[in-house]
C-alpha cells in the first residue's frame, strides 16, 4: 500500500446520518469547555458524532493540552511541540464533570512522547479529582502506550478508573500509515499488563475499519484482542479528517459491522459496540453500566 498524493473525501453512502450541532445543549456545553479551559476530542479530532453526543450534554475530555507529538495518518489532532504542563487541568476537568452532573466521565489525552511519564500523573490526578468531587461518577480513561513504559500504566491504574482503554486503531499491516509511531505489539502488551495488573478494571480497545485492511485481517486483530482478555470492543468505519489524511478504502456496510460484532462476541467479549458511526467513546455510559 503506498500513498502517492493526498485524495479527496469519498462520498458517505446512504446509512451515514448523523445528528447536526447546534442545540441549546451543544452551545451550553461548548460555552462550558470554553470557560474551564478545556480540551475535548470532539473538537479536536472532528468526530462525527459531535451533534448526537453534544446535544445530549457528555463529551470526550482531551486533557495535556491539544498538541500531539505524533502524526498519525488518521488523526485531525494537531501535531507538534507541546508546551508545559497544566497542573491545574485535573482539577477543571472534575469541576466540569461535576456541573455537567456526568453520571460517566470518558478522559483521553494526545501523545506526550518529551515526558518521561507521558502524562500518567496528570491522568491519575484527573481521576482521583472526578472521584473526589464527583464520588457517583465512573471514569473512563482512552491512553496511549506510555512508549511501553509500565510504571506509567501502573500510575494510572493505582488511581482506579472504572475503565481502562486503549485503542489498537487498526491491523497490524497499516500502523507504518496510520500509527507510524507506535508498535501493535506493544498496544496488546499494555492491555495484556492492564489485566495482570487490576483484573478488576475492565479493559477496553477499538479499531477503525475501511483503510484498506482485509476483513480476515480484522477478524484476526479482534481475536488478538481476545487473546488479551480485553473486555469491551468498538469497531467503525474510518472516516478521512481531510484530504492530507489517509484516503478511505472503501465504506463497510452495517451488515458488516453486524458480523463483526457477532464474531467478537462469541470470542468473548463483554460488550461490543460495532457499526459505521461508532468511535471509542461513542455511547460509553451504557457500556460501563452493562459491564
Amino acid at each position: 500500500m503506498q500513498i502517492e498524493k493526498p485524495r479527496p473525501k469519498r462520498r458517505l453512502p446512504t446509512w451515514f446520518r448523523v445528528q447536526a450541532p447546534g442545540s441549546a445543549k451543544y452551545l451550553e456545553l461548548k460555552r462550558l469547555i470554553r470557560g474551564f479551559g478545556l480540551h475535548t476530542v470532539c473538537e479536536s479530532a472532528r468526530c462525527p458524532n459531535i451533534g448526537e453526543c453534544w446535544n445530549s450534554g457528555t463529551a470526550t475530555f482531551m486533557i495535556l493540552g491539544d498538541i500531539c507529538t505524533r502524526s498519525c495518518g488518521f488523526c485531525a489532532v494537531k501535531t507538534g511541540r507541546p508546551e508545559g504542563l497544566d497542573l491545574e487541568e485535573p482539577e477543571r476537568v472534575a469541576e466540569a464533570v461535576r456541573h455537567l452532573g456526568l453520571r460517566h466521565a470518558v478522559v483521553t489525552s494526545v501523545n506526550r512522547d518529551e515526558l518521561a511519564d507521558g502524562g500518567a500523573q496528570i491522568f491519575a490526578e484527573t481521576i482521583r479529582s472526578i472521584h473526589r468531587l464527583c464520588p457517583n461518577t465512573s471514569v473512563e480513561v482512552l491512553i496511549p502506550d506510555f512508549q511501553g513504559n509500565w510504571d506509567a500504566l501502573a500510575l494510572v491504574l493505582e488511581a482506579g478508573p472504572e475503565i481502562l482503554n486503549h485503542n489498537v486503531e487498526t491491523v497490524p499491516r497499516l500502523y507504518k500509515w496510520m500509527r507510524p509511531q507506535a508498535r501493535y505489539e506493544q498496544s496488546l502488551e499494555l492491555l495484556r499488563r492492564a489485566k495482570v495488573l487490576r483484573p478488576d478494571i475492565p479493559t477496553k480497545s477499538g479499531m477503525m475499519v475501511g483503510a484498506g485492511e482485509t476483513f480476515s485481517e480484522v477478524q484476526e486483530t479482534i481475536g488478538d484482542l481476545a487473546d488479551q482478555g480485553t473486555d469491551i470492543l468498538t469497531v467503525g468505519q474510518y472516516l478521512q479528517p481531510s484530504p492530507a489524511h489517509l484516503p478511505v478504502d472503501r465504506f463497510y456496510h452495517p451488515d458488516e459491522f453486524a458480523t463483526l460484532k457477532h464474531l467478537a462476541k462469541g470470542l468473548g467479549f463483554d460488550h461490543v459496540e460495532s457499526g459505521p458511526l461508532v468511535r471509542s467513546s461513542y455511547h460509553a455510559a451504557e457500556q460501563v453500566e452493562r459491564v
